[in-house]
């Protein structure tokens, strides 16, 4: 069981680094919440990303949590000035890894401030979710969070 889920995550992790090597805007950071830990984030597009999270979540008695998403943004639906306050939903899996390891998909919608003068941007995320293996439980998670961006493009989300 532990082995399946290690390969899950090293498949991820694999996608997750394909995705920066074809993009000039990758993202990491830091998100605090349920769970807390580093947040990393690729734009695909002006209105696609993949976000991801190695991070402690601290339900029941504590474990190691991983989840991986695709987001798509909706950069009009919200304006700031200066700035941009993209509202943004998606669909991905998350892995958590307590006594008995989890799988399960989450459905995270957040709002993402990107700051014009400075590649940063700071999110808020709620992600309501279900756990499918080994059993089937309801699971929320949620969080704030701040990521710097690399590469030669604004943050855009």
């Amino acid at each position: 069981m532990k082995r399946g889920l290690l390969a899950i995550l090293l498949m991820v992790s694999v996608s997750l680094s394909t995705a920066v090597a074809q993009t000039d805007v990758f993202g990491v950071g830091v998100v605090l919440g349920e769970p807390t830990g580093i947040s990393a984030k690729v734009r695909l597009g002006p209105t696609s990303a993949i976000d991801a999270a190695a991070a402690w979540s601290f339900v029941d008695e504590g474990s190691f949590y991983f989840h991986a998403d695709y987001l798509v943004h909706f950069p009009d639906v919200l304006t700031v000035d200066p700035g941009e306050l993209p509202l943004y939903v998606g669909v991905g899996g998350m892995v958590s890894l307590r006594e008995d390891p989890l799988l399960g998909i989450r459905i995270p919608v957040g709002l993402a401030y990107e700051f014009e003068t400075a590649p940063l941007d700071v999110f808020f995320e709620i992600a309501p979710g279900m756990g499918i293996f080994p059993e089937t439980s309801l699971e929320f998670a949620g969080g704030i969070g701040i990521r710097y961006y690399f590469g030669t493009s604004q943050a855009a989300g």
